[in-house]
């Protein structure tokens, strides 16, 4: 891995990881294309880059996560879910991750889904997050759990849990990118966690790495999160259905045409 690798995946990083479109997916094929060697520091730096992206969120709501404890408690209840799963089929998820090809069609059975998911659920009666209760926001929890498998995408499945309980669009978006929050932190923390019983050790520039991937990732999902709920607003998800799955035929045709794509 080198600087140029370390920029491009953190950009992949901050414009994917809110958007309904897997992050899984795009560092598939970029790590692909770059030639990227998949060793323990790699795979470190693919989570850990995530801390910059979970700050952007911290800073753009800021006032939400000032409010009140109560908003903290609906975030813990919907976050057990993923706490649950992650600890009894790790092994399985681990596994699941060596898989290109399960990127592949969960990329795009996603993509159908997200065609029809603004008719599916078009009359929302919760506007805001105050107006989420503790069970709804357990259900999302369980929504969310989906994107253990990988192609999914944890911003697709918490945010069509969303919608699937009364949330209009910009809630759901909004509450997914809250539980991000949680969520992604101890994922990261645990991938360190993990990194360092295997006995690694950070070099200076494997550190440098990480630090200039959290920055990146933390500029471009402000800018993220804020196009994509302006976008949000006014044309649904169709545009993000389609993407999926012309990007998931991609890596199914490219797989079935005998190329190895490499898992970060």
């Amino acid at each position: 891995m080198n600087i140029i690798h370390v920029i491009v995946l953190a950009i992949i990083e901050g414009l994917t990881e809110f958007l309904p479109v897997s992050s899984t997916g795009h560092m598939i094929i970029a790590s692909s294309v770059m030639n990227i060697a998949s060793d323990p520091f790699v795979k470190l730096f693919t989570i850990a880059i995530q801390l910059g992206a979970i700050l952007s969120v911290v800073v753009l709501y800021y006032k939400r996560f000032l409010k009140s404890l109560n908003f903290y408690y609906k975030l813990f209840v919907a976050f057990i879910p993923a706490a649950v799963f992650g600890v009894l089929f790790s092994k399985k998820i681990d596994s699941l991750l060596e898989s290109a090809l399960t990127v592949g069609i969960t990329m795009f059975v996603g993509g159908i889904i997200l065609l029809f998911v603004d008719k599916w659920f078009n009359k929302p009666t919760i506007k805001e997050e105050k107006d989420i209760n503790y069970l709804t926001a357990l259900k999302i929890g369980f929504f969310q759990c989906l994107a253990m498998i990988p192609g999914t995408s944890r911003s697709a499945a918490s945010i069509v849990g969303g919608m699937s309980q009364k949330l209009n669009r910009t809630a759901a978006a909004e509450f997914s990118f809250f539980l991000a929050v949680p969520t992604m932190f101890a994922a990261t923390a645990k991938k360190l966690w993990d990194f360092h019983k295997e006995g690694h050790v950070f070099t200076g520039e494997e550190i440098k790495f990480l630090a200039i991937g959290n920055v990146i990732a933390f500029i471009i999902a402000m800018l993220a999160i804020k196009s994509f709920i302006t976008f949000l607003e006014k044309k649904g998800f169709r545009i993000f259905g389609w993407y999926r799955i012309v990007l998931g035929a991609i890596i199914i045709g490219l797989i079935v045409s005998g190329h190895n794509l490499q898992m970060v």
